[in-house]
């Protein structure tokens, strides 16, 4: 493939299968999954993040380590203070696309399919 040319990943042979493998691997742990969760909307720290995943900070780290590996998160830092991100909208996607597709592995009417009022959420926090 020359490098010039934009060649669309979404085939079955494309170069970036594997990658998107080793994406997957990367959420395929509930903790993660719970920490791209919470910074959907914000910006946040360990402490906060520990806090609301109600896990240790120590642990909360390890796992932000992993995700900042994988370009996942990216940080800001404030003084002594770091603040985790999401690098972009496209984990948040994925992670909302699995919890929809878990949706429909109860059977019925998933909720995300229910028209959505602005005070009634999907996740309870004004978003979908």
């Amino acid at each position: 493939m020359d490098a010039d040319k934009q060649v669309c990943g979404r085939y079955p042979d494309s170069q970036y299968v594997e990658l998107a493998v080793e994406i997957f691997g990367m959420l395929a742990d509930a903790t993660r999954v719970r920490i791209i969760l919470a910074l959907r909307d914000d910006e946040l720290s360990v402490n906060h993040l520990a806090d609301i995943l109600d896990k240790t900070p120590a642990s909360v780290s390890q796992h932000l380590a992993k995700l900042r590996l994988a370009r996942i998160v990216s940080t800001r830092q404030d003084g002594t203070r770091v603040f985790y991100r999401l690098a972009d909208e496209h984990a948040s996607q994925l992670v909302s696309a699995a919890i929809f597709q878990a949706e429909h592995s109860l059977g019925g009417s998933p909720r995300h399919h229910h028209a959505v009022d602005p005070g009634d959420t999907v996740d309870g926090r004004g978003g979908v």
